[in-house]
């Protein structure tokens, strides 16, 4: 004889009804502040820029410059922001706990330094601007200043004896923006991969290769395409290059930050932090 089937009550109908209402709601909590932690800095800039209070700026920039960079600040307000300075910004222009962009909406959160400089150059605030940056929490780099007409193992030999870089830290990063004078093209090229390989021997990662969109295009492209590409350009274009697979634009020298005095050199990376990870050292 078949068992006639009981009808679950009431009370246990609704009380299933609360645990899927109940889960329904944490997962919607869960989504809301996933996507909060990801646009925060959109998010942020877009109340600062509509409820927060103004304050006038120090240094100002031409209308056209001031649109311009507030332009590329807005299209990229949930990406990544950083800066980059040298001994040419002195320690005491710098308040290391205000270094934010749109009136105090966007945190700069990366910053590349200038090591090294041909040879022998060494940037004289570079050990101060390491230390400094790894204590209010900022993602770090440094670059070398390559100078064409010099021995690259020398240069090389140079900057891995400057910079100890640790994980967490930016992968190495190479600066090229002048032609040799004394050497030709092929041998300038040639140069700049002995530079590359022994850095990226010695620290383990493919160094970033930072120049600008004209230089780029006419000495440099498709010589380097294994390198992220961090390119200035400060023309009123939505970003550095419509063709090259760019990882970071440094997009203004005329950067105004409510933590340094001076103007300074902007920068975005294109995607958020957790995916800057690509550009770190392990």
């Amino acid at each position: 004889m078949a068992k006639r089937k009981r009808k679950k009550s009431k009370s246990k109908i609704n009380k299933n009804r609360s645990y899927l209402f109940i889960s329904l709601g944490l997962f919607f909590l869960l989504a809301v502040g996933l996507v909060a932690l990801l646009k925060k800095n959109q998010i942020m800039y877009y109340y600062t820029m509509y409820f927060g209070e103004k304050q006038a700026p120090k240094l100002t920039n031409s209308p056209f410059e001031t649109q311009r960079i507030n332009k590329i600040i807005k299209n990229y307000s949930d990406k990544t922001f950083g800066l980059d300075i040298s001994h040419y910004q002195e320690r005491e222009h710098i308040n290391w706990e205000k270094l934010t962009i749109s009136n105090g909406a966007i945190p700069l959160e990366f910053i590349i330094l200038r090591a090294t400089m041909g040879s022998d150059g060494k940037d004289k605030h570079f050990a101060h601007y390491w230390e400094k940056a790894k204590k209010h929490g900022l993602t770090r780099g440094a670059y070398h200043f390559y100078r064409p007409d010099e021995d690259p193992v020398t240069q090389a030999d140079s900057y891995i004896r400057s910079v100890n870089l640790s994980s967490g830290d930016m992968s190495p990063v190479l600066d090229v923006e002048k032609l040799p004078k004394t050497k030709s093209k092929e041998q300038f090229i040639k140069d700049l991969h002995i530079w590359i390989d022994i850095i990226e021997k010695h620290y383990g990662k493919k160094p970033i290769l930072y120049t600008y969109y004209h230089f780029y295009k006419d000495y440099l492209k498709g010589q380097f395409d294994e390198c992220p590409l961090w390119m200035a350009n400060y023309n009123d274009v939505p970003q550095p290059s419509d063709t090259d697979p760019w990882k970071i634009w440094q997009f203004t020298e005329n950067g105004i930050s409510d933590g340094i005095e001076t103007k300074i050199d902007l920068n975005v990376y294109n995607g958020n932090k957790w995916e800057m990870r690509e550009l770190l050292i392990d």
